[in-house]
């Protein structure tokens, strides 16, 4: 580095020499005035020769001027330096000191001839400043040196920058780097660059290669607390005050820590932040002001190092659009000085160099040009340090003593991830030093031997000296030991670690014991008094504590045992004070743990508090703590049994009394609310991966097994993973006993090391890896581990960078797994030679039954290779490879032989290989080829073939065969080959192509028939010639599809000419053909022929949107009249004329066979629809009649009716434009039409929605209802409407819904409704009608305005109900409700649900709920859903014994505590006479309960004999529970309801309480989703349903049904003749054919759930087929299935003989996404949206 020269010791020309071309460059920027002044100073001769450069270049003259005094006399060069030091800007700071120092004073210049001008004030002033800026860089040297003296002191391991390393970080991101798995243009083709959080050798620097080039950057060095940030700035500024280091010593120096800053609260300048607070120059204000300007002037020759920002109390400012420079004379906070530092508002081009957590560098984005991250040391760091640490002073004992304790350390998993980081590798060596000296047999004192003890490589404050080492007794190795320290005396968890650590530092003879850790301290007063300032501390975010906050004994104490470290802290007045803090952040956080755990001054919800898991994952919504988050691991491992003995010790110092039953009590909280979190599914990766460390610290295998139950397959996604987090992983996994569990690791930075922990995980049965950070090197390793996992069934390794060689590995390992029964290696880059590798073990796994090769990047050589593997084999069903660089496609493995070979192009010669080598293969059930470009030879090819291949179901040739040509060629199939029954073609896109066999058929195995489907094919006239031509006469054809082409009038007339030849036709479908009036009047032709022609389905004709003459009517109807078989007519969308109608009126009678007549869209006005209508009374046999969107007038309805119509089942009026009076019309007849049972009309103003049916009454049923929805009524109709309806129709349940009826709106239409005298009124946005209730739902309504009903409300005597759920009462409202209680005395149902704000502030007794229980009022039913009381429901609890007469009960979400579930229990006993009883998720609110309360609510339930309605969702009660209420099934006789989701119950305890369930003779719902039922329940259904006559609605959501758990449950279904609704979402199959065709056998099912299930076309074909038989159904949900456009068209078809059917859910159906607008806009009930 340059440094300062002395003028008699350098020579002058030479410097000039040496500095040439930076000053060329600094004279270059220069004013010409400027450079002609220091011309003036060379001879004539060489000015004119400077003059003629001139001419030619701006520069040549500098270039002259320089090598002119680069020869002169030193006097001469000497003055011509002081000349440019006095005339030139912006020379760098270290530049110009070096001159002037060469150059010396001016004055010694007399023998010049020439001098330049005499210099400016500001010029003479340069030197003196000068002076000041190097005496304060002398000064700033020696205060880094002296503070590193005084860190190293103490130092283990020497400090090298060196030796330190770094991995470069993206600058912007805020968490793990996503995956980098590439997109489909990439698949298999290329391996990305490696991540660096991945921590390939690649991507480490050093330290000092980092820091090299940041100058003038903001550079952020992150690392974990107790990495060494702080040692290392430290370090960094030793080696500049030395000069050396990557900082160059011409630069200021400033080291800045954030815990000092944290003291500055007032503002203050940067000039005051550098010279009063960092440090005071010497020489006074002249010195001050010299050394700022010399700062301003040179900006970028300073580095600001910023230590220890996660430390820092303020908030950055973020300037991210304009950042103007801040004003320097300006006081500002610290922050903004900081801030404008970092946003370069403050001395641009300076160098600023920050170091902080992880979790901190989010505050930092957008500002830093540099990020890297300190890696943590490796088995050769730790080794190292261990060594020395044992070996300072060279003795042999101290040797003997490190090799133990560096065995035992890198054995041991737990010290292994803590000495990872130098301050807690420090603590780790106290801790195995405390354990090898007490299991080695003392042989004798070292005296004199001073504390080796000494700090780490890490935080700079740890620099006290340890004292009383005199008192500490060594022991020596030099005699025998009687006892060899093993892995097993080394503590188990993290937690006792510390333990043992704390014993070390507090008593050297303190004994620990493997069973139990036993603390016998003799300092427990100062150890309580740690253990309160810790805590004291995490509430507070304080870290350093004066001596004021500590007692002057504790203090000492800390100090002398190491416990706490001394700090020197500057306050803003300039005074020195001492601070101390722990020696690192964990033990303060562990000391605060043991406070929680022993002092009962710490309440239960404190400690509920700081229990949450902390997430790897950061975003810039993270709350900023300067802890590491570990409290909550130290509680959960304090509440393991091995910790009581120490736990009820330090609580009895703590003068608590009855300590061990209060520290057992303690300890149970915290495995109560371990069981939550091990139970809930709402937890992302991360802090699953933290809920396992916390099982692990608990030692609880219970704990652990409940973790496993409720997740059986681990996903762990974008998070770095060390061998720790494996070992947590493997603590829980194990505790599953024998239960079969999957791990799954997507885009996860792991170790290789991780891998030889891995095995440790027994009993996992399936393993996935997906991310392109998993390689060849990667495989190698996995492969060497594969056979330790005994239970292993499926190998998932895709999206990965695996080659051959990896391939290779894998294999080796794989041929070493039996049981291995699927490998799925798609989207790597294999190629043919690793396709090969894996083909290769096919023989040597006798139980693989699939493999997933796609999108490998292979040649049809790789697939040959298969195939013929895949023919030797016959126990493997699936191989599925694909050569595709367009999409991605995965497919999930069916119990079916399936061959799956994709986008191959295949030649002549490779197809007739290909099928040569099928043609071994002895059975195969899909053969699926799609996505090559075939030439027709080749197609012929494997028609030649065909008869050869031993296939099942079918072939797909989907986007292979996309010409007529093609069509063609496979349509003699039907023909040619007799075991192909169907044949489906589209040739549009997606082009389709499947060819059916007999086992593929959904058609009934004793059924003939055989079906062509051309749809969308663009087929032309002549085309059908050619197709008639291949498909010959013995096809046997039973039903042909040729809609959607262009055949035209001249295309159905070759159709019709060919019909004699299909003798065995039945149904024809020529939709969308352009068939006109002519093509209509054939097909009636076809129909009246006494054939066998059933079905011409002619929709979509050119009929649509034209007129239809009356004479074409007459003519089609008289030729449809001689058809002799069922008959559907339809003429929508043509314009019918007054005389078309008349036509058509005459003509229906005598149509005998006809059935259905639907003239939508064709009638547009009354008189014409009313003229139809008025026929129907002729023709008794029209079973179905359509006039939609149409528009008629008020008096149509009445007109119907007058008309003495008989409606079967409904008269569908939807989409007609109704006006309010038409609604008016719709709803009246309920009282004009006898049978006439319901009427529905929704949205009549919004065309989307409209919805209008009247419902005709069923099986002789009384009950009428009416429910008007979103029709924008006006308050005033209303009104009129009850009043008419009142006075006609008493009984009838009508209920209005509207936006409006809200807030003030909704209490006056009640207070005018109450007045009319009704019976009934609900007002939630609906209104409704049947006995004398009252209900205000949903409406906004707040206390304020209840007033307006109290004089009303006290003339209602008779009322019965009262409801005000879902509102925001305050106290003024819930008061006044229950001083109404008074006036009712026949009150008998309250209803308070989703009650804000009123018992969030005044609990019940202030709301005066006592008067719930008042003796003239007899409450049956109550409920108090969500509502939210003050302490725990107590009170509410204590009301609720009193209520003897209810019958009804609801405490849904309730929040109790355990004392409340204690009364509610007691309560239950008292209240025998309840009948339905809600208690869904009381345990959930309650931080779940333990395990006896739930069984005790359950025991309390004995004597509720008369119940019909439980529901207790959410208890998780898992077999326990469930066992307990088995016993009680037999008593509830009359239980009509049970609701037991969410609540652990297994495959077993399902089975059981089936069982149960069947002395429940009247159960009518049952619901029991979200467990893990599985097989055998679904068995037990079978069995059981039989005798459950009455059940109407089941739900089975979300368990774990399998193919044959799919059979038993049809079975059980097809005997539930009542059910109404079926919920089977995400059951755990696809293979729900058998249930969807058991639904034929329930004539009253209304709802169908089939949703995340993954079915495909055979359900949907299924659900097509038995539609028409659910004449009651209304909604089917199979969104995030896979249903394509065949099953949607099959769904769509059926939907017309299904009016009541007003939605069929279908978003997220991939094969749907291109054709969901026009299958929605040809039927809108069809919904293809996510709600």
């Amino acid at each position: 580095m340059d440094e300062e020269v002395d003028p008699n010791e350098e020579n002058v020309n030479s410097v000039l020499a040496q500095e040439s071309s930076e000053l060329f460059h600094i004279l270059s920027r220069q004013s010409p005035t400027t450079i002609m002044e220091l011309c003036q100073m060379m001879p004539s001769e060489a000015r004119w020769e400077n003059q003629l450069s001139a001419a030619s270049s701006s520069t040549d003259p500098i270039k002259a001027m320089l090598d002119y005094f680069r020869v002169a006399r030193p006097e001469k060069c000497r003055i011509f330096l002081q000349s440019v030091c006095f005339l030139c800007e912006n020379i760098p700071m270290h530049l110009e000191s070096r001159l002037i120092s060469v150059a010396g004073d001016p004055s010694s210049n007399p023998e010049d001839h020439n001098p330049p001008s005499p210099p400016s004030e500001e010029q003479l002033m340069k030197r003196p400043r000068i002076d000041h800026w190097d005496e304060y860089f002398t000064s700033v040297r020696g205060l880094l040196q002296w503070r590193w003296k005084r860190l190293t002191e103490r130092l283990v391991k020497d400090v090298q920058l060196e030796n330190v390393w770094v991995s470069l970080r993206n600058t912007n991101r805020v968490r793990d780097r996503p995956d980098q798995t590439p997109g489909s243009a990439d698949r298999g083709s290329r391996t990305p660059e490696s991540d660096g959080d991945y921590m390939f050798l690649e991507s480490r620097l050093t330290l000092e290669t980092f820091l090299q080039g940041c100058e003038g950057k903001v550079t952020v060095l992150i690392g974990k607390a107790g990495s060494g940030k702080s040692l290392l700035m430290s370090c960094l500024g030793q080696q500049w005050a030395n000069g050396l280091g990557p900082i160059p010593s011409s630069y200021l120096f400033v080291l800045l820590e954030f815990r000092q800053l944290n003291l500055l609260s007032r503002p203050l300048t940067l000039a005051e932040l550098l010279l009063q607070h960092y440090l005071p120059p010497n020489g006074g204000d002249d010195a001050k002001r010299a050394i700022m300007d010399c700062l301003l002037s040179n900006p970028e020759q300073s580095c600001w190092v910023l230590d220890g920002y996660d430390e820092f109390h303020g908030k950055l400012n973020r300037q991210e659009m304009q950042r103007e420079p801040l004003d320097l004379e300006k006081p500002l906070p610290v922050a903004d000085l900081v801030s404008g530092l970092l946003n370069r508002q403050l001395l641009k081009g300076s160098t600023v160099l920050v170091t902080c957590r992880v979790r901190d560098v989010m505050d930092l984005d957008g500002v830093s040009d540099k990020v890297g991250q300190l890696l943590e040391w490796g088995h050769h760091e730790i080794k190292e340090y261990v060594d020395k640490f044992f070996g300072v002073k060279g003795h042999s004992a101290d040797r003997a003593l490190g090799v133990q304790a560096a065995d035992l350390l890198l054995s041991s998993r737990h010290l292994l991830a803590m000495s990872s980081l130098p301050a807690l590798c420090n603590i780790c060596c106290i801790c195995l030093e405390h354990v090898l000296l007490e299991n080695t047999q003392i042989s004798g004192e070292r005296n004199g031997e001073e504390d080796r003890r000494g700090e780490p490589h890490a935080h700079s404050e740890q620099s006290g000296k340890r004292d009383g080492s005199e008192e500490r007794v060594k022991s020596g190795t030099n005699g025998r030991a009687q006892l060899r320290p093993t892995l097993a005396q080394i503590p188990s968890t993290l937690t006792q670690v510390y333990l043992t650590v704390l014993g070390a530092f507090l008593d050297p003879l303190n004994i620990y014991c493997r069973q139990h850790i036993t603390l016998d301290f003799s300092n427990q007063y100062q150890l309580c008094t740690l253990s309160r300032l810790a805590w004291r501390g995490i509430e507070e975010s304080k870290i350093l504590f004066e001596e004021g906050d500590i007692p002057q004994d504790v203090l000492e104490f800390s100090v002398r045992t190491e416990l706490m470290s001394q700090v020197e802290l500057k306050r803003q007045d300039g005074t020195l004070v001492n601070a101390y803090c722990f020696i690192h952040l964990t033990v303060q956080e562990f000391l605060a743990a043991l406070r929680l755990m022993t002092s009962a001054d710490v309440s239960d919800a404190q400690l509920k508090k700081r229990f949450s898991l902390k997430t790897r994952w950061t975003t810039k919504s993270d709350h900023k703590t300067v802890f590491t988050d570990s409290l909550y691991l130290h509680v959960c491992g304090l509440a393991s049994p091995q910790c009581t003995p120490a736990l009820v010790q330090l609580a009895r110092a703590s003068g608590g009394t009855r300590v061990q039953s209060w520290v057992l009590k303690r300890q149970e909280l915290v495995r109560k609310m371990l069981k939550a979190l091990c139970q809930s599914n709402s937890l992302t990766g991360p802090k699953v991966l933290e809920l396992c460390h916390c099982v692990q610290e608990s030692q609880d295998h219970q704990l652990a097994k409940q973790f496993v139950e409720a997740r059986p397959i681990l996903e762990l996604r974008n998070i770095r993973l060390l061998p720790n987090d494996i070992e947590a992983l493997a603590f829980v996994v194990n505790a599953g006993g024998d239960n079969d569990i999957g791990l799954g690791f997507g885009a996860c930075s792991m170790e290789l090391e991780c891998l030889d922990v891995l095995p440790r995980c027994q009993s996992i049965h399936y393993l996935s890896f997906r991310s392109r950070k998993y390689g060849d090197k990667f495989a190698e390793k996995l492969a060497s581990v594969l056979p330790e996992f005994t239970a292993l069934k499926k190998l998932e390794f895709c999206s990965s960078s695996l080659t051959a060689v990896g391939a290779a590995s894998l294999a080796s390992g794989l041929q070493k797994c039996p049981d291995i029964t699927e490998i799925n290696l798609n989207d790597n880059n294999l190629k043919d030679n690793g396709i090969g590798h894996i083909a290769e073990i096919f023989t040597k796994l006798q139980k693989l039954v699939s493999v997933m090769l796609g999108r490998n990047n292979t040649s049809l050589k790789a697939v040959d290779c298969l195939v013929e593997k895949m023919a030797s084999c016959l126990n493997i069903q699936h191989v599925y490879a694909e050569y595709d660089h367009t999409h991605t496609q995965i497919h999930k493995t069916k119990p079916k032989s399936t061959i799956s070979l994709l986008n191959q192009d295949w030649s002549k010669p490779e197809m007739q290989n290909l099928a040569r080598t099928l043609a071994g293969c002895p059975s195969l059930a899909v053969l699926d080829l799609s996505g090559g470009q075939w030439d027709v030879q080749t197609l012929k090819t494997l028609i030649q073939f065909l008869p050869e291949l031993h296939i099942t179901e079918k072939i797909i040739l989907n986007d292979s065969c996309s010409s007529v040509e093609s069509l063609v060629i496979l349509t003699s199939l039907l023909s040619r080959c007799p075991p192909v029954v169907e044949l489906h073609i589209r040739l549009q896109s997606p082009v389709q192509v499947s060819i059916v066999f007999a086992g593929g058929s959904k058609k009934p195995a004793n059924e003939v028939s055989k079906m062509l489907r051309l749809r969308c094919c663009n087929l032309l006239p002549a085309d059908l010639e050619r197709v008639w031509k291949s498909l010959g006469t013995s096809s046997g054809l039973t039903a042909l599809d040729l809609s959607s082409n262009s055949l035209g009038n001249k295309g159905l007339r070759k159709l019709l000419d060919v019909l004699p030849r299909l003798s065995n036709i039945q149904e024809i479908n020529v939709s969308n053909n352009g068939i006109g009036m002519e093509g209509v009047v054939m097909l009636a032709d076809a129909l009246s022929s006494p054939d066998s022609l059933t079905e011409i389905l002619i929709r979509y004709s050119l009929m649509r949107n034209s007129s239809l003459l009356p004479s074409n009517v007459t003519t089609v109807c008289t030729k449809l009249a001689q058809c002799g078989s069922y008959l559907e007519l339809e003429f929508s969308h043509c314009s019918l004329t007054d005389r078309a109608i008349k036509n058509l009126q005459k003509v229906l009678p005598k149509m005998t066979s006809l059935q259905k007549l639907n003239v939508s869209h064709s009638i547009t006005s009354t008189a014409d629809a009313l003229m139809l209508v008025s026929c129907l009374n002729d023709s008794q046999r029209i079973t179905s009649l359509e006039l939609r969107y149409s528009t008629f007038h008020c008096h149509f309805c009445f007109s119907v009716s007058r008309n003495q119509l008989r409606f079967n089942t409904y008269f569908y009026l939807s989409h007609n434009r109704l006006t309010q009076q038409g609604l008016l019309d719709v709803a009246s007849t309920l009282c004009t039409c006898t049978d006439v049972s319901s009427v529905e009309v929704r949205s009549v103003f919004c065309m989307k929605a409209e919805r209008c049916l009247i419902w005709f009454r069923q099986n002789g049923g009384c009950e009428k209802s009416l429910r008007f929805k979103n029709n924008q009524l006006q308050s005033e109709w209303i009104e009129d409407f009850v009043k008419l309806l009142e006075g006609s129709e008493r009984g009838c349940i009508v209920s209005i819904e509207e936006s409006w009826i809200r807030s003030e709106a909704a209490v006056c239409l009640l207070c005018r409704c109450l007045d009319l005298s009704i019976q009934t009124l609900h007002l939630y946005g609906i209104l409704t009608s049947s006995h004398l209730t009252s209900s205000l739902v949903d409406c906004a309504v707040d206390g304020d305005q209840l007033s307006l009903i109290e004089s009303i409300i006290q003339r209602c005597p008779s009322l019965t109900e009262l409801d005000v759920s879902n509102n925001i009462l305050d106290i003024v409202g819930a008061k006044f409700f229950c001083s109404s209680l008074p006036w009712l005395p026949n009150l008998t149902t309250l209803r308070f649900e989703l009650f804000h704000i009123c018992f969030v502030k005044y609990n019940a007794r202030d709301c005066e709920l006592v008067g719930l229980y008042r003796t003239d009022i007899k409450l049956f039913y109550c409920s108090l859903s969500r509502v939210w009381f003050e302490g725990g429901g107590l009170q509410l609890m204590e009301t609720l014994e009193q209520c003897v007469c209810l019958e009804d009960l609801c405490l849904d979400c309730v929040q109790l505590n355990e004392e409340s579930i204690m009364f509610l229990a007691r309560s239950l006993r008292s209240i025998t006479l309840i009948r339905n009883l809600r208690l869904n998720k009381i345990a959930t609110a309650m931080e779940q309960s333990q395990a006896n309360s739930v069984l005790n609510l359950l025991a309390a339930m004995d004597g509720l004999t008369q119940i019909q309605a439980i529901e207790l969702d959410s208890w998780r009660m898992a077999d326990a529970g469930i066992e307990q209420l088995t016993r009680l099934l037999p008593v509830w006789k009359d239980l009509r309801k049970i609701s037991l989701s969410e609540n652990l119950v297994s495959d077993q305890s399902g089975e059981t309480l089936l069982e149960a369930l069947r002395a429940c003779s009247h159960l009518e719902e049952l619901h029991l989703s979200s467990n893990s039922l599985g097989d055998l329940t679904a068995a037990k259904m079978a069995v059981v349903f039989p005798s459950l006559t009455h059940l109407t609605v089941l739900d089975v959501s979300e368990n774990r049904i399998g193919c044959e758990g799919s059979a038993s449950l049809s079975k059980a279904i097809m005997s539930l003749k009542n059910l109404s609704k079926i919920n089977l979402t995400a059951v755990g199959t696809s293979e729900l054919c058998p249930v969807a065709a058991s639904l034929a056998h329930c004539p009253l099912i209304q709802d169908v759930g089939l949703g995340w299930n993954n079915c495909g076309d055979d359900v949907a074909l299924e659900l097509a087929r038995v539609l028409p038989l659910c004449h009651k159904l209304t909604r089917i949900d199979l969104e995030s299935n896979n249903v394509s456009v065949c099953g949607a068209e099959a769904l769509l078809k059926a939907l017309q003989y299904c009016p009541a059917l007003h939605l069929i859910r279908l978003w997220r159906n991939k094969g749907l996404q291109n054709e969901a607008q026009r299958l929605s806009q040809t039927d809108r009930r069809l919904n293809f949206s996510s709600t």
